[in-house]
């Protein structure tokens, strides 16, 4: 096992020196092209709860620290860009020594309308529960909270006809099969929308599991924006070619509520999971292996966010939350702060 703490050791020992050579280009070449690469930004951000919760009649609680990340956004060269974001809260092992890092990339924008990207990143997966950072989530699904992987090494095509549509073809390793597994999903992304008020993320995604299986999902991710007041729904369709029945026998609806006012937020959400218990395949075993055959789950809660300073720089959070699964009441207070530790000035 190696500890987390040896990577922020390293990060304190080499980023004085990385800032310093940046700074040292831009001033020994003010006007040239090579002053305008290299970092351009880098962040922390941390979120930390007081934890509670009631089972069957008894009270417990606890401090915990959620998340811890690391930032790092800049460019090597012209249309040539990257990003790291490394969680010093999650542990790293031999078998899989990028667990803690979610994206470690290069994006090359190659046209204005044709980008590629390698590296590690974001498994391409629709619905906008699955697709907002982890540190902003207080409570997943079933299905969200079972998949193996969110990241993972690979590579992708992103084609952009129009500002603000994107479509995107992946191939990286299934999200729902160990990342050293030669196991992979084919998915096909778009981010875009039909008007400004209405937002989409879907995909479809062909996952193959650790058995060989394949299976297709259908994601359709909608938001909807009326002033102060925003709507997420996620319907996601799961089956294998072997089904009896393709459509809505193995499925996920989610739908999320925001009403801001000022500097508060009121927020709820709602899920409801459910696969039929005739998706077994001859030997009985379920096709859907993240939420198997039979799986009935509904989970709720409702929370305030308020933001001190009026944007994402400290964020205060209560929620209530609960599934029919755990039957427990859970309570959550705590805090999320975000802080610049450099911001390259252009």
């Amino acid at each position: 096992m190696t500890n987390p703490k040896f990577f922020l050791i390293a990060v304190c020992i080499i980023l004085p020196g990385l800032l310093n050579l940046s700074s040292a280009r831009a001033v020994d070449n003010p006007g040239s092209r090579r002053a305008r690469h290299g970092v351009e930004a880098i962040w922390v951000d941390t979120r930390m709860t007081f934890h509670q919760q009631t089972e069957a009649g008894e009270y417990d609680s606890h401090f915990q620290g959620d998340y811890f990340n690391f930032h790092v956004k800049g460019s090597i060269a012209d249309n040539l860009s990257f990003r790291i974001r490394q969680r010093f809260n999650k542990g790293i092992d031999q078998a899989n020594p990028f667990n803690a890092t979610d994206f470690l990339y290069l994006r090359w924008q190659a046209t204005p309308k044709w980008s590629f990207t390698a590296g590690k990143q974001a498994i391409l997966i629709g619905g906008y529960e699955i697709d907002s950072a982890p540190i902003d989530v207080y409570y997943y699904g079933a299905f969200s909270n079972r998949l193996n992987q969110y990241y993972a090494f690979g590579a992708s095509v992103g084609y952009s006809p129009v500002p603000g549509q994107e479509i995107s073809f992946q191939f990286v390793p299934s999200p729902i099969s160990p990342s050293t597994q030669n196991r992979y999903s084919y998915n096909i992304y778009w981010n875009g929308g039909f008007a400004s008020w209405w937002r989409t993320i879907w995909s479809t995604n062909l996952v193959e599991d650790i058995y060989g299986r394949k299976m297709n999902w259908l994601v359709l991710g909608n938001k909807f924006t009326a002033n102060n007041f925003f709507v997420d729904i996620d319907l996601i369709n799961r089956a294998s070619a072997n089904q009896k029945q393709l459509l809505f026998s193995d499925f996920s609806f989610i739908c999320k509520a925001i009403w801001t006012v000022g500097k508060w937020n009121l927020c709820t959400k709602v899920g409801y999971e459910s696969n039929s218990a005739e998706n077994v395949d001859s030997q009985g075993l379920s096709y859907d292996l993240v939420l198997p055959a039979g799986h009935d789950y509904l989970y709720g809660g409702a929370g305030v966010e308020f933001f001190p300073f009026g944007d994402e720089r400290l964020r205060l959070h209560a929620v209530l939350f609960r599934d029919n699964h755990d039957r427990v009441n859970n309570f959550d207070i705590g805090m999320t702060w975000r802080f610049t530790i450099y911001e390259k000035r252009f």
